[in-house]
């Protein structure tokens, strides 16, 4: 059961350091700056753990197992820290900002999840959205 558990809750954890770091960010610092030291820093991490877990593979085949995913993932990344940071430079609050980013996605994920995987949509997840879009009417 902790190998079901244990990626959600990092994935919690890792959320809730990534909103306050993002609006803790300095109004005045630029964004793209802040964004590039911010991915030295996870570049850095992320080959000293491939190194730790999987040192012994040579890069250039791992490298070789790569797609267009990667830089797709980078840009896409950028993008969604950069808009975050300009949330919460527009003045929305943690608790908010949060709540409708997550709700509006996981509203669009439904119909993505069904239009390009032919995942299932059930009425309940139709109710579901339905529930969540008057949910926003209910935050502000």
């Amino acid at each position: 059961m902790i190998h079901y558990i244990w990626p959600i809750a990092l994935v919690v954890l890792a959320n809730v350091i990534y909103n306050i770091s993002t609006k803790s960010t300095p109004a005045g610092a630029n964004a793209f700056l802040s964004l590039a030291v911010t991915y030295l820093i996870a570049g850095i991490c992320a080959i000293l753990l491939y190194l730790l877990q999987d040192g012994h593979t040579k890069l250039t085949a791992e490298l070789s197992k790569l797609n267009w995913t990667s830089i797709a993932l980078g840009i896409s990344v950028v993008a969604l820290e950069f808009g975050y940071i300009h949330v919460y430079r527009a003045g929305w609050t943690v608790n908010t900002a949060s709540l409708v980013a997550n709700i509006a996605l996981a509203c669009v994920l439904v119909f993505v999840g069904f239009f390009l995987y032919k995942e299932s949509l059930s009425i309940r997840q139709i109710i579901g959205i339905g529930v969540c879009v008057f949910g926003l009417f209910l935050i502000k």
